[in-house]
């Protein structure tokens, strides 16, 4: 992919990491994302155009709410860049080369990818902030990745597979532990990697997962930050493991078997 291709995609990307951030406060307040303004969430000022426009108006205007000037929070500018470089490189996992072979047959692949990675994102950043997983987010994505994946030629049980081995894992841990280990979100969440990964992508994401969360864990621990009885947000553990998985999953599975072998 040339210079100015991921010059693009990066605008697009931090275009819509803008359009998650009012997702976000959106489905903490139960408001409806698709009609209404941008407001301030500290003065409920109606934004103007040139106050939303990704990464520029937040570094133009100070971090600052143009009307109240009360600090604007730094996550709404990280969500941006975020969004911007996670979707420059999905990019170039499908597109390695300046001039792809056959652009049309990787761009449905390129566009589930992006969709997938601001479905995960929007899940890391919801349970890191409020603890919370939601059904109505996770289960709608899981049936869309799910018909999609299949439309662009995964094998059916091999979904099947990936999305029941996903959301049982966690069901059996929420059975054997009365909802002390986990969640109900952390099941649907699991469906939904299953469904966007495939088999055997929801494995490496579970491992990932669950590596970094004990090493995150025992860190916390060791620092005196977290004792054994608090809890951690899981599905930012789980969401950032399937963008990773999504980006390199195959190039991962090599490399560890290569350690093995």
């Amino acid at each position: 992919m040339s210079t100015m291709g991921q010059v693009f995609v990066f605008v697009f990307g931090a275009v819509i990491g803008s359009f998650l951030n009012a997702v976000l406060w959106r489905l903490r307040t139960k408001e409806s994302f698709i009609f209404g303004r941008s407001y301030c969430p500290q003065c409920r000022h109606e934004l103007a155009a040139v106050d939303l426009v990704p990464i520029i108006s937040y570094l133009m205007l100070g971090g600052k709410c143009r009307y109240c000037k009360k600090p604007i929070s730094p996550s709404y500018l990280a969500i941006e860049l975020i969004m911007g470089a996670l979707f420059v490189l999905s990019a170039l996992a499908v597109f390695p080369s300046a001039v792809a072979a056959d652009p049309a047959a990787g761009l449905p692949r390129l566009l589930l990818d992006w969709y997938l990675i601001a479905v995960f994102l929007l899940v890391f950043v919801f349970d890191l902030r409020y603890m919370m997983i939601l059904r109505s987010v996770t289960l709608p994505a899981a049936a869309l990745a799910f018909l999609a994946n299949l439309a662009l030629g995964q094998s059916l049980w091999a979904l099947i597979l990936a999305a029941a081995v996903g959301c049982g894992f966690f069901y059996l841990q929420l059975i054997l532990s009365h909802g002390k280990w986990i969640g109900g979100g952390d099941v649907w969440l699991g469906l939904f990697i299953g469904a966007a990964l495939g088999w055997p992508g929801v494995l490496i994401a579970l491992f990932i997962a669950y590596v970094s969360g004990a090493a995150v864990g025992v860190t916390l621990l060791a620092m005196k930050k977290k004792t054994l009885q608090s809890q951690l947000p899981f599905g930012t553990f789980l969401s950032a493991a399937a963008i990773l998985t999504l980006l390199y999953g195959p190039r991962l599975l090599d490399w560890y078997f290569g350690l093995i072998l």
